[in-house]
């Protein structure tokens, strides 16, 4: 349990009383202490509706206050209450200069929140309510300030000294100590301060933004790391012209700047114009790097950009309002990784994400909107839902506006609130008066939680040559509103004919036809839309693209879905009726009492997939993977984990059986394809490749084990490297891996980034009985409990192994409950993320839900962080 389980409410917001004009910060870092003297150009706030009272400044727990002075006098005692960690002044004048002295020990900072010692070098991370830890400070998003910042320390130890904006001035100090300073023009939050010290090295480039100007761009390093910058340097740049073409956003500083961190709780954060990045998401090279990595650290660079606009030039005016900077940001960078890689593989991994984590989480006690209501740790809304639903809720509004619509929208946004903290419905009504539709219901999905099931039926009168669609929506009560009010959403569609063509189409009412696509305007609990001339009966396309963040049941039969699965000119629609299909022979084999035997029909479509090479490879891949655990578990009422891997594997081995031949032969094209590249094209059959590989090797044969083995051997790159020796890891006989997790730790124990992967393929292997194993992990002298990369990759890897996690003696709870604790006070944030998937007990078997919610109430019944008590108190109250 915890004493400080506040809770803040959205409907309680009040403006600042007083609003700082300038900063002015000198953190000089010392061996013992580091002094923080900040002083603040107050005034109080017109808009306010508190005109007397006291200035109140959020701090941390272990900052030593050692003076305060206002207008150039040092205050008394008696001017002034330190009570826990609020600094409260009495009686202040309507305009004043504050200056405080802090002393803090960063170096000591377990949390990573704040300023923190990671590894050699000091670093910040401020998002969300990490500045309070440096100095005593308005800690909040909506209060915006002009920052400059001296930092001095040893010079031989720290030579390189950076914060937000552009250099001022630097030089040396007695002591072998020296200084810089630094200064943003740009208003900003407390949350996007960032400042670091170290002994770096730095790899530069350059870029001319459309107005002709030059930008510097740098990326600082530890040394050892200056070979893995080139493909971050690429996509900076890269997304810094794709943001002025489809956004007509220009970088608006001299310099940008990216410091790769090892010690970091998130990706990575958009401080002004000096970005922090975990080392994991910003180092790259073949050799030690999978194509997943590049492409995930070309999404996080032009993420982070992004932000400049989304989020730092327009910011939030609360943390409710979260989803209004992330949300609109991860959309937009799915659109850049979409216009740079594969769209349609693109948007199948964001919906399969969004299915197997975010719609999960809707149906959890820690289930909430994109805005939410309250929240007693804001840290635990650092979640899927605001991040990938805020996105698709954006999306929405781009299908319902059109794209040329939606760019006026953002015009008007940006212009509007350049420099300002705002709100969503600041963002909505921009969209709206730029739009001229209203867009007023479809801020349901703002303040409503839970994903809605859309059930659609048809009817076909072949003498009027009518076709008639009716779509009922719905969805579940949460813990914010039992009645749901009927969202507006855009469902997307075609009709195909018999031959899988796409009909013509004339709508009578209720949408927006473009050629053979429409897009229906859902708005009412039940609507029925008629298409007129259609001469035969149609199959539906429905949910093209996955235009809204939805579950759709229509009842297809086989034939059609086969249809789909091989005629769709929509990929995401093609691969969601092959998603389909597998589900259901995957549920046949989980209840198949004798040996199961794969449809026929199944088999042919999966056949012509692997056997056509003019198709995508990329895409090949995502047709012929089967769904996830996870997602199979969410397309069950009650979750029963050994069926589902029971049933799952079944189904590979019965594939991989059908299927010999045509996949040891897609194998063989996809590999000989001479040198390493970087191509689509190399990327998807790298992917098509180790998919195959895969299947090959549930045939326990050993001509495919020593394939695996070969390819290993080979080390022509991270990605099949891995791929190879994550399958051998996942055969039973551990001869067959021992000696290349041997090998592979040899060649690099020196790389933290490959390191992890070394640690994740154990503990995230797909076999029962792994737990020992990974708790084996934890005692490798390479692992470290304070490091979050690792935690995430030894005891976040095994969580996602369903079948280990949710080991029937519920040990594998009892283990993450044991980390729980051991991190609950030295990495609150971390030790809260554990913890959340306990929580979604109630979906789970009797035996295990009992098994979970045991955990749970022995972590209730202990001292507990924020962070951990909030996610643990709703797991045991929302059930």
């Amino acid at each position: 349990m915890t004493t400080n389980s506040q809770v803040i409410y959205l409907k309680d917001y009040q403006v600042p009383v007083f609003t700082i004009e300038t900063t002015d910060l000198d953190i000089r870092i010392g061996d013992e202490y580091t002094s923080v003297v900040a002083r603040l150009k107050v005034k109080r706030n017109p808009a306010s509706n508190n005109p007397s009272s006291e200035l109140a400044l959020q701090g941390g727990k272990d900052i030593k206050l050692q003076e305060v002075m206002m207008n150039g006098l040092i205050l008394d005692a008696s001017s002034y209450d330190l009570e826990g960690s609020v600094l409260s002044v009495h009686q202040c004048p309507d305009t004043f200069e504050l200056t405080t002295e802090c002393l803090i020990q960063p170096q000591l900072n377990t949390s990573l929140e704040g300023l923190y010692k990671s590894g050699g070098m000091y670093c910040t991370q401020c998002e969300a309510e990490g500045f309070r830890n440096i100095t005593y400070y308005l800690d909040r998003p909506d209060a915006l300030s002009i920052f400059t910042t001296r930092i001095s320390a040893d010079k031989t130890t720290y030579p390189i000294l950076l914060a937000n904006g552009n250099p001022l001035e630097h030089g040396d100090l007695d002591n072998g100590e020296h200084f810089a300073v630094w200064h943003d023009p740009f208003p900003k939050p407390a949350y996007l301060f960032a400042m670091v010290a170290g002994d770096l090295v730095r790899q530069d480039d350059l870029f001319t933004t459309q107005s002709g100007r030059q930008v510097d761009l740098q990326i600082f390093v530890e040394a050892h790391n200056s070979h893995k910058c080139d493909h971050a340097l690429s996509a900076l740049k890269r997304s810094m012209l794709w943001d002025e073409q489809k956004y007509g956003r220009e970088y608006d500083l001299d310099l940008f700047m990216i410091v790769a961190v090892d010690d970091f709780n998130m990706g990575a954060m958009e401080n002004k114009g000096l970005n922090i990045f975990n080392s994991d998401c910003v180092l790259a090279d073949p050799a030690t790097s999978s194509d997943a990595t590049f492409e995930r650290i070309e999404g996080i660079v032009a993420h982070e950009y992004f932000h400049n606009w989304s989020g730092n030039r327009v910011t939030c005016r609360d943390w409710f309002q979260l989803s209004l900077k992330e949300g609109f940001t991860v959309f937009r960078d799915a659109q850049y990784t979409s216009d740079t890689y594969s769209a349609a593989v693109k948007r199948i991994e964001d919906v399969t994400l969004l299915r197997t984590h975010q719609f999960a989480e809707d149906a959890g006690p820690m289930a909430h909107p994109i805005r939410p209501a309250s929240y007693m740790e804001i840290n635990n809304f650092y979640s899927v839902t605001v991040y990938e639903k805020g996105a698709e809720v954006v999306g929405m509004i781009h299908t319902l506006l059109g794209a040329e619509l939606f760019r006026k929208g953002s015009d008007l946004y940006f212009d509007r609130h350049d420099g300002q903290a705002v709100t969503t419905d600041d963002f909505v009504a921009a969209m709206a008066d730029a739009s001229g539709i209203d867009l007023s219901q479809f801020k349901h999905w703002y303040s409503q939680a839970g994903t809605p099931t859309l059930e659609v039926t048809d009817t076909y009168d072949a003498a009027n040559q009518q076709y008639c669609l009716t779509i009922e929506q719905s969805t579940p009560a949460t813990a914010e509103c039992q009645e749901k009010s009927p969202f507006h959403l855009p469902l997307r569609m075609a009709l195909l004919d018999a031959q899988g063509l796409e009909m013509p189409l004339q709508l009578q009412t209720g949408g927006m036809v473009q050629g053979h696509n429409c897009v229906l305007n859902i708005t009412q609990a039940r609507q029925t839309f008629i298409f007129e001339g259609i001469n035969e009966h149609p199959i539906p396309s429905l949910l093209r693209g996955f235009s809204a963040p939805v579950k759709l049941n229509y009842a297809y039969t086989q034939t059609q879905l086969l249809l789909l699965a091989s005629k769709d000119q929509d990929g995401f629609s093609r691969w969601e009726a092959c998603q389909r299909l597998l589900i259901e022979a995957t549920r046949q084999a989980m209840s198949a009492t004798t040996d199961y035997h794969l449809d026929e029909a199944l088999v042919t479509m999966l056949r012509s997939s692997l056997v056509d090479e003019a198709l995508d490879p990329a895409m090949v891949a995502k047709l012929v993977q089967l769904p996830s655990e996870a997602y199979l578990a969410e397309t069950q009422a009650t979750v029963d984990v050994d069926q589902i891997h029971t049933g799952r594997e079944t189904m590979r081995l019965a594939i991989a059986m059908a299927l010999e031949n045509e996949l040891l032969a897609c194998y063989q094209r996809c590999h000989n394809i001479g040198s390493f590249s970087q191509t689509g094209e190399a990327i998807g059959q790298r992917a098509l490749k180790n998919t195959c590989l895969g299947y090959l090797n549930t045939l326990n044969k050993a001509s495919y084990q020593t394939l695996a083995q070969t390819q290993y051997a080979l080390q022509a790159n991270m990605t099949d490297v891995g791929a190879a020796l994550s399958i051998l890891i996942g055969q039973k006989n551990a001869d067959l891996s021992t000696p290349l997790l041997a090998d592979f730790y040899q060649r690099w124990q020196g790389d933290a980034q490959v390191l992890g992967q070394w640690f994740a393929m154990q503990a995230g292997a797909n076999l029962r009985g792994r737990l020992g194993h990974v708790k084996a992990l934890l005692e490798h002298p390479a692992f470290d409990l304070r490091n979050p990369n690792k935690v995430r990759s030894v005891v976040g890897s095994f969580m996602r192994s369903a079948i280990n996690f949710h080991a029937a003696d519920g040990s594998g709870y009892e283990f993450v409950a044991d980390m729980v604790l051991r991190l609950n006070a030295s990495n609150p944030m971390m030790a809260a993320n554990l913890a959340k998937p306990l929580g979604r007990f109630k979906r789970h078997t009797l035996g295990r839900q009992q098994l979970m919610q045991a955990q749970l109430q022995r972590l209730h019944q202990t001292e507990l962080s924020k962070d951990v008590f909030e996610v643990v108190s709703k797991a045991l109250t929302n059930r």
